[in-house]
Parts: C-alpha cells; sequence; structure tokens
C-alpha cells in the first residue's frame, strides 16, 4: 500500500479531477502546476486550475483486465483505458465501471464513446486502513448517466421562508427483482459515501448554484462504512463546498444519526441556518445516504434482505429561488426499540411485528395528525403526501388511515423501485413528488426513524419549481424508467453489497 502523505496527494487530485492550463501557450496538464514545460519561467503565476469533474471525455482506447492485481481481485475483470478531454489536450488513465462483462463483449465498440467522472473506490484495502477514493473511474455517458453541465446562477428572488433551492437523487443503475419488488443495488465499487457525492452534485447542478456558497452539511446515514469517520467531510472535500482555505474547506459538516430519519431530521435545522440573521450561511445541504444492510436470507435478520436498497438524496437550503418552502413541521420520539445494530455488529435486527405497531404506524400517525392539527388542515389540503416506506405495505396502509387518496401517496412511493434506502426513503420519495409537483401545490412529508421517531413537514411549491426543472437531466422517472438498468441474480448482489 502506498504511503500516507502520496494517498492524500491523489485524493486531493484524484477526488476532483483537477489539472493547469497555461496562460500563455494553452497547454494543459493533469496535474496542478506552478510553471508550464513548454514556457518555463515566463509561466509562473499564470498557470490556471481548471476541473474536469464536472466535464465530460471521450474514451480513446481501452482493454480487458482479466487478471487484476489483488486490490482489484474483486473487481474480477474490469475495462481499463485512456480517456482524453478537451479535444485530447489531456489525457488520463481510467477505469470503465458499472460493467458487467460478457464473454463476447466487443471492446473496440466502446472506442470514441463519451464518458462521465464518477466517485468511487479506487481499491480493496484491509479492513482497518482508510478507504482510498478517486474520481478516475468513469461510466459511459447514456440516458442512465447523462452528462449535465454545472452551470453557476446568480440566484435573484427573495423569500420570505427558507425551503428546498435544489436537490439530487443518485442511485445504480443494477437492480434485483424479488417478489414483486426492484431494489436497487451498488456496484461494487460504490458504498453511502460514493452516493452522498453523486447526489449531492446533481443537487449543486440542479440549484446551479457555486459549491462555494454551501455553509453547512450534514449527512444522515446508518451505513457509514467507518464507525469514527464523517462522511460530511469527504464530500464537503470532494464537492468544494464552503470558500476554499489553502487546502482546508470553510464549512461546518457533520454526519447525523437517527435510523432512516437521520436526514430528515435536519430539515429544520438546515432551515433555521439559514433564516438566523447572524448565521453568515445562506445555504444548507442535507443529504440522506445508505446502502441499506441486511445479513444474508437464512440468518438472523435476513428477513430484511428482501427489502433493502441503495441510494442518496441531496437536498439544499436556502431564501433565495425557493422551489418549496417550508411552511411548518413537527417532530415528536419515543425509546421504541423495533430496529437496532450493536457495535461491532455487521447487520441490524428488527422486532418482527412490533415495528409496526407501536413502532411505524404509531409515530407516523401522530406526526402527520398533530402536524394538520396545529396547521388547521386537512388531507385533502394537500395535492401529496410522502410517507417513509420500509416495505410495500406500511405507507400505503398508514396514508390511507389518515385519509389521503391514492392520488395523493402513490407517487410518492418509490421502494418498489429502489428498495428502503433507509435515511433516502423518504428523501427519495419527495424528489419524486417535487418532479412532478405544481406551483402552489401542498406537499405533507412524514418521515420514521427506528428508535424510534418521526418528522412531519409542510412544504408549499412556488413558482420556481417550473424554470428549475430545465436543468435536470436525472429525475425518478429516468432511474426508474430506463433501458439501461441491469438486473443481477442474487449471488452477485451479494457481492456488490459487500463491496470492495
Amino acid at each position: 500500500m502506498s504511503s500516507e502523505p502520496i494517498e492524500r496527494r491523489v485524493s486531493y487530485i484524484g477526488d476532483r479531477l483537477r489539472a493547469s492550463r497555461c496562460q500563455i501557450c494553452g497547454k494543459e496538464y493533469f496535474e496542478i502546476r506552478d510553471y508550464c514545460g513548454n514556457c518555463g519561467r515566463e509561466s509562473y503565476g499564470k498557470m490556471d486550475n481548471i476541473d474536469l469533474f464536472y466535464d465530460k471525455g471521450t474514451l480513446e482506447y481501452c482493454t480487458l483486465i482479466d487478471e487484476p492485481t489483488n486490490k482489484f481481485r474483486k473487481l474480477e475483470r474490469f475495462i481499463y483505458g485512456i480517456v482524453s478531454f478537451h479535444n485530447g489536450k489531456i489525457r488520463v488513465p481510467a477505469r470503465i465501471t458499472d460493467q458487467l462483462l460478457k464473454e463476447n463483449t466487443d471492446f473496440s465498440k466502446l472506442e470514441g464513446k463519451e464518458v462521465t467522472p464518477r466517485f468511487r473506490r479506487r481499491y480493496s484495502v484491509g479492513k482497518s486502513d482508510v478507504i482510498p477514493t478517486i474520481s478516475l473511474a468513469f461510466t459511459l455517458t447514456d440516458e442512465y448517466y447523462p452528462y449535465q453541465e454545472y452551470k453557476i446562477i446568480q440566484p435573484t428572488k427573495d423569500y420570505e421562508l427558507p425551503g428546498i433551492v435544489g436537490y439530487g437523487v443518485y442511485s445504480s443503475k443494477f437492480r434485483i427483482k424479488d417478489g414483486g419488488i426492484e431494489r436497487a443495488v451498488p456496484f461494487i465499487d460504490e458504498d453511502s459515501v460514493t452516493a452522498a457525492v453523486e447526489a449531492g452534485k446533481l443537487a449543486l447542478i440542479h440549484s446551479a448554484l457555486d459549491s462555494q456558497w454551501i455553509g453547512k452539511i450534514y449527512v444522515g446515514s446508518e451505513s457509514n462504512p467507518y464507525v469514527v469517520k464523517p462522511i460530511a467531510a469527504k464530500v464537503a472535500q470532494v464537492l468544494q463546498l464552503g470558500e476554499p482555505d489553502g487546502d482546508l474547506q470553510a464549512i461546518d459538516a457533520i454526519d447525523t444519526e437517527f435510523a432512516c430519519k437521520a436526514a430528515s431530521s435536519m430539515f429544520k435545522d438546515a432551515c433555521a441556518l439559514v433564516n438566523y440573521p447572524n448565521s453568515n450561511i445562506n445555504y444548507t445541504m442535507v443529504i440522506g445516504t445508505d446502502n441499506s444492510q441486511a445479513a444474508p436470507r437464512g440468518c438472523p435478520g435476513g428477513e430484511l434482505d428482501a427489502f433493502v436498497g441503495y441510494g442518496g438524496a441531496a437536498y439544499i437550503f436556502g431564501k433565495k429561488d425557493v422551489i418549496a418552502e417550508i411552511k411548518a413541521w413537527y417532530s415528536c420520539t419515543s425509546d421504541t426499540p423495533d430496529f437496532w445494530r450493536r457495535d461491532g455488529e455487521p447487520y441490524p435486527m428488527h422486532g418482527g411485528r412490533f415495528t409496526g405497531d407501536p413502532a411505524y404506524n404509531k409515530h407516523v400517525r401522530h406526526a402527520a395528525n398533530k402536524m394538520m392539527e396545529k396547521t388547521n388542515m386537512k388531507p385533502n389540503d394537500f395535492a401529496y403526501f410522502v410517507p417513509h416506506q420500509p416495505n410495500p405495505s406500511f405507507p400505503a396502509r398508514i396514508a390511507k388511515e389518515l385519509g389521503f387518496k391514492e392520488e395523493q401517496y402513490t407517487p410518492a412511493i418509490q421502494m418498489q423501485k429502489f428498495g428502503n434506502t433507509y435515511s433516502g426513503a423518504s428523501l427519495v420519495g419527495l424528489a419524486a413528488i417535487l418532479d412532478i409537483a405544481k406551483p402552489n401545490d401542498n406537499i405533507l412529508v412524514t418521515s420514521y426513524g427506528s428508535g424510534a421517531g418521526s418528522d412531519a413537514y409542510i412544504l408549499q411549491v412556488t413558482n420556481q419549481i417550473t424554470e428549475k426543472r430545465t436543468r435536470q437531466k436525472t429525475t425518478i422517472k429516468t432511474l426508474t424508467e430506463n433501458p439501461h438498468i441491469e438486473y443481477i441474480d442474487y449471488a452477485t448482489y451479494r457481492r456488490f453489497k459487500e463491496g470492495m
């Protein structure tokens, strides 16, 4: 394994794909340089940093690696090649990821295709090592992984109340079908951290905000690959959130934990920060991300394996160019141990039928009813209801009990396409609604986290949502109704879930 200084340098450059361009001759380098090899001394102080993280490249050449070294052995076989940027001015070594390789794969047909950088695990390490990451992994640019331009636009309209100014959802194109449910599965080099980065990237594109304007980031997850080390720090560095300060980012970054409501619980905190006049924070980001865990079938706790999924959703909050204002919120909590994972255990356990009542149903019912009572609203005052969705039956049952009609809640229930994405579940459901909502629509969101507690929010959609939709190529529909989705068997699913 490389030394720590080398690993840190690789992460600073490779995680973000940084490069340099000479102002004099225009020569570009895939590295941070103080001078140009062509122009020498004259180029000192005249080297521009350029960013390939949001760029697209071309796969010039590729080959099959079918006998990888130990670090890449879990990939089994993979495509490696040369990717060029800016009409060949920069060429970089690249691993092509998200490929299920067949014996008859014609690699020559891949050459010349556009590719998009992806943030992924770099290779396998021991359980005591820091996980190496990089953006020198690329996916073929297609309808599932489209190239999306990141164009910064200065916000213009102020709103009285804080709310959502942009959002993004990321999930793998791999699925497993089982018992009428389709569930998302991470590729072997993905985890909750990579999903958080990709979702945050899409949220920035959708909001058109400069990443330096984000003053705080919260990341909620119950599948952090580390027990002690925050996801939020990696996300902040890779997405360059907050103003740069040397090799640091001037941003407050923190992980949160409350099972499946670890992220939704932070919506109100994010709004409070941007609404507080002396905070000097104009925008906050909240991400819910999980590679949802479950023991293999036949093992204790293996019942969960029929529902767990993979993915992340990111939301940016502010008071300018808001697409959905947060009108009110209510939270409730009790010590109801319906679902837990003891320290040192790889998989969670659950309380069987106890997870319905007095756990999920009790808290969601109470939070939703209390929210409507406090605001003097009824189910018919809402265009949509977004419940937490751990399985197909719970959200539909509680929605009907609360008085919502099918057309109000079924568009939000996405777990039969993604599985239970834990901290991302209600956030993915909300994204499905924001994809189709109209100005002035009222939305009631009620999340749930085992242990136990619920957050209820009332959102009102604004006119801004229509214009911002033109910036989105990745929606819930493109992630679920897509010709590039690939289905895998159970053995491959378990191998991918365990990761590199």
